[in-house]
């Protein structure tokens, strides 16, 4: 029998397993038989032994593992940080069986040799091959385990262990580690780092920093500061309003808003926000808005008064005002009936005219004064003119004449002014002749006065102050028929004790004083005086003077203090009481005397009734314990005054 040659193809050697089975199937068809025979003997050979081997290699894996031993197959231990711990299993150098070509062309791995992989934290039973599998075949010496079915290909020498399942790849060398799940991935090389998480984002390069939790976002260029209120729809145009209040937050009313229904807290727009925000989410803007209707209805501005007044002072006077606030100078009347119906009215100025007829004293004044000269601007211009006719003990005396004042209001409490005043006086009917003093001045005289005024004013009221103090400085002066100078200085300062809690029962204490000096060529009528309810309680008007042959002639200085203790009586502050002391001394020079020194304690009542106008009555008594053989002392004075 022949005897075919076999090619080394038709034996199979020790790689014959690595062929295609369709390879082997070509190759037996095409053989004798017997030669078939010995690769199918050949063949079963080769295979027992490699179940053999596979299976011992999969146990020397397993046990080791489970028994804390080091791998057979390593040269080494491994690292500290790779070795089997209680509970660990290490299951990453299981061997696989060569694979196979799939029709693709790329390797894959049988499934009946496959192996499930259990990470190194894991602690429960240890993974067994799929039933009915073979073992894979033991990698090469030295040479790193196949990595188990649906794993990742092992990593080549030196490179990273490749990353758990689920988990990002490894980070390239030198790059920042891989952020946690859920967390922000890293920011590029120098950018600002991530914020934190529920954080603002950061705010771009040139922008304003981000307002804290809370607070209101910061309004763009131009646009309206937060908290500014949205447009109501409840407006007089549409004829809508709303029937009332609406109870918002802690019952504190509120308007609806655009967007809002009626019964929900008032809304306010952002100009960062895409709607209105509510107070209620916890917004508080840095600036509050409210919406406010001020309905404004003009007042009346002109006005009439009709009173009189009795005093010891004085005597019995009547008095008719006419005022008007809301004056215009130049707005002349066009028609009779415009003269009672807006004529002279308009311009926020003021019209006084006083007449004030009296058994004692008249006087007579007309003054215009534009409180706003430039515009809205501190400075006043004011210009008058009077009939001043006052009969005294000793003389009569009548002045007529004008002034024109110019002022500037520094602050609300402090003001300064200067005025030019030209007057005639007459002097006549003397009571006593061959007095030099009188007898020199009577007849007509003319006086030019320059005034310089400074005053500081911070009481609470012109009436009956209870706090606060006034300081009054005035430079005169005097040039025509005569020529001098004269200076004052007034000051009057309230301490307030004691009051209720409503602001009531006020209890005060008042300190005053007066200073005032002229020069030598002083005439007569332009003397200090004192003396009566306004200087010296206890003297009569004008009693506590310098006398000579039995006139009055006053003096050039002038010295007068009170000390005055107010307090309520009745609880509604009708009535008051005060205790006081009025002391002081006039001079013919600029001395102080003792011999002249006058002190006048006593007691007296304040009686407020608004129906009478804003001053109080007033009754006195006092008892001088001081005072000159020459003076003219006056136990009761008193003040009743009534305006309507």
């Amino acid at each position: 029998m022949k005897q075919h040659e076999v090619p080394d193809r038709s034996i199979p050697g020790d790689a014959d397993h690595h062929l295609p089975n369709a390879a082997l199937r070509r190759l037996m068809q095409s053989e004798p038989k017997n030669n078939r025979r010995i690769v199918h003997r050949r063949r079963l050979v080769r295979l027992l032994a490699g179940r053999l081997l596979c299976g011992w290699a999969a146990w020397l894996a397993i046990l080791p593992s489970a028994w804390g031993q080091s791998d057979p197959f390593l040269l080494s231990s491994p690292p500290p940080s790779q070795q089997q711990s209680p509970g660990n299993s290490d299951l990453y150098r299981t061997p696989m069986v060569p694979s196979q070509v799939t029709p693709t062309g790329s390797a894959s791995t049988p499934p009946s040799t496959r192996t499930a992989q259990v990470p190194p934290s894991y602690a429960g039973p240890l993974p067994t091959p799929y039933p009915n599998s073979a073992p894979a075949l033991p990698a090469p010496y030295g040479a790193a385990p196949p990595a188990p079915y649906g794993a990742a290909p092992p990593a080549p020498y030196g490179a990273a262990p490749p990353a758990p399942y689920g988990a990002a790849p490894p980070a390239p060398y030198g790059a920042a580690p891989p952020a946690p799940y859920g967390a922000a991935p890293p920011a590029p090389y120098g950018a600002a780092p991530p914020a934190p998480y529920g954080a603002a984002p950061p705010a771009p390069y040139g922008a304003a920093p981000p307002a804290p939790y809370g607070a209101a976002p910061p309004a763009p260029y131009g646009a309206a500061p937060p908290g500014y209120p949205v447009p109501s729809p409840w407006s007089s145009a549409s004829g809508a309003f709303p029937p009332g209040p609406v109870a918002g937050p802690a019952g504190e009313p509120v308007m609806p808003s655009v967007g809002s229904t009626l019964g929900q807290p008032m809304q306010f727009q952002t100009p960062l926000a895409d709607g209105p925000v509510s107070p209620t989410t916890g917004f508080r803007p840095r600036v509050r808005n409210a919406p406010i209707d001020v309905y404004v209805q003009e007042a009346q501005t002109g006005r009439m008064v009709f009173g009189g007044s009795v005093n010891t002072d004085l005597g019995v006077a009547g008095q008719v005002i006419i005022e008007e606030r809301n004056f215009d100078l130049l707005r002349f009347p066009r028609s009779f009936q415009d003269l009672f119906n807006g004529a002279f009215r308009g311009n926020g100025e003021n019209f006084r005219m006083e007449l004030m007829p009296g058994n004692r004293v008249q006087r007579y004044s007309v003054n215009w004064t534009q409180p706003n000269l430039f515009g809205y601007s501190p400075w006043s211009l004011s210009v008058s003119g009077f009939l001043f006719d006052r009969i005294y003990q000793d003389w009569d005396e009548n002045r007529l004449g004008g002034r024109v004042m110019l002022g500037y209001q520094i602050t609300p409490d402090l003001s300064f002014s200067t005025e030019v005043r030209g007057e005639n006086v007459d002097i006549s009917d003397p009571r006593i002749t061959g007095v030099e003093a009188l007898d020199s001045v009577v007849g007509d005289h003319e006086l030019w006065t320059g005034r310089f005024r400074l005053a500081h004013n911070t009481r609470d009221s012109p009436f009956l102050p209870t706090e606060g103090h006034f300081l009054e400085l005035i430079y005169d002066q005097v040039f025509g028929n005569f020529d001098f100078p004269r200076g004052q200085i007034n000051y009057s300062k309230y301490f307030l004790i004691r009051e209720r809690a409503d602001g009531g029962g006020r209890h005060t204490l008042t300190s005053s004083w007066r200073f005032g000096f002229s020069g030598e060529e002083t005439p007569i009528f332009e003397n200090f005086f004192a003396g009566g309810f306004t200087t010296l309680r206890g003297f009569s008007f004008r009693g506590a003077s310098p006398v000579e042959s039995g006139v009055q002639v006053g003096g050039r200085f002038m010295f007068l203090g009170t000390l005055e203790y107010m307090f309520p009586i009745t609880a509604d502050d009708m009535l008051r009481m005060v205790t006081f002391v009025d002391y002081g001394t006039i001079e013919r020079d600029i001395e102080v005397n003792s011999e002249n020194f006058r002190v006048a304690p006593g007691l007296g009542f304040r009686i407020a009734v608004p129906a009478l106008g804003p001053g109080p009555l007033a009754f006195d008594f006092a008892f001088p314990v001081s005072y000159s053989d020459s003076d003219d002392r006056q136990v009761f004075s008193f003040n009743v005054g009534v305006t309507r």
